[in-house]
């Protein structure tokens, strides 16, 4: 299966650090993180879980859940754990998921024998409230994740989920944002941005960021 965006992430249950965990109802109506790993006590990893754990009051502020999976054990799993806590100087405060049957890897796509029949890639899925995929990231297994740009993806997807603009390159929360190319009745966007735009060009409008 070949998950694209705007799919429904597939549900499923599954042991983790916390137990068994179904995911749609672990996750309820908040928007999540699920990212995978291919194996416990990789060095590139648990850097990763250790900056994720350091973000947890950001992920919180944003409504998002974080899920982290890799194939190994349960048992191997709170044993990485310990020495993610150890040599990052934080603590682990969200799931692992164990998926040594591989179900998960293989209703997410994880799994890629080109470059491992067994490891599952290191791809990251943001999920919105309604279980959509909003964004898929698959990174190599030298190049550890950006977690900041894992957070300005977040904050421009709830923008402009509730707005008509879009977030141009390298934007940062306060900045300046597009309004979309479909909004082109003047009174509707005098309401809608009160502020004003300028445009740069009939089809690149741009608009402080709404609040």
């Amino acid at each position: 299966m070949t998950l694209r965006l705007g799919d429904i992430a597939p549900d499923f249950s599954q042991q983790s650090t916390i137990g068994e965990l179904n995911f749609h109802q672990w996750k309820g109506d908040s928007w999540a993180v699920l990212f995978s790993h291919p194996a416990d006590y990789t060095p590139v990893c648990t850097t990763e879980l250790g900056a994720t754990a350091k973000l947890q009051q950001e992920f919180a502020r944003r409504n998002v859940k974080v899920l982290a999976l890799s194939v190994d054990s349960v048992e191997a799993h709170h044993g990485w754990i310990a020495d993610i806590n150890d040599t990052q100087q934080t603590e682990v405060n969200f799931p692992i998921v164990a998926d040594a049957d591989r179900k998960v890897s293989e209703a997410y796509d994880l799994i890629h024998p080109n470059a491992s029949s067994t490891h599952t890639v290191r791809s990251l899925f943001i999920i919105d409230p309604a279980h959509k995929v909003r964004l898929i990231i698959t990174y190599p297994a030298s190049t550890g994740r950006n977690f900041a740009e894992i957070l300005r993806v977040i904050d421009s997807l709830q923008l402009t989920d509730h707005h008509s603009v879009a977030t141009p390159a390298n934007w940062q929360q306060g900045e300046e944002v597009v309004i979309v190319p479909s909004l082109q009745d003047e009174a509707l966007i005098r309401e809608k941005f009160p502020q004003g735009y300028r445009a740069v060009r009939p089809y690149l409008r741009l608009t402080p960021q709404p609040v």
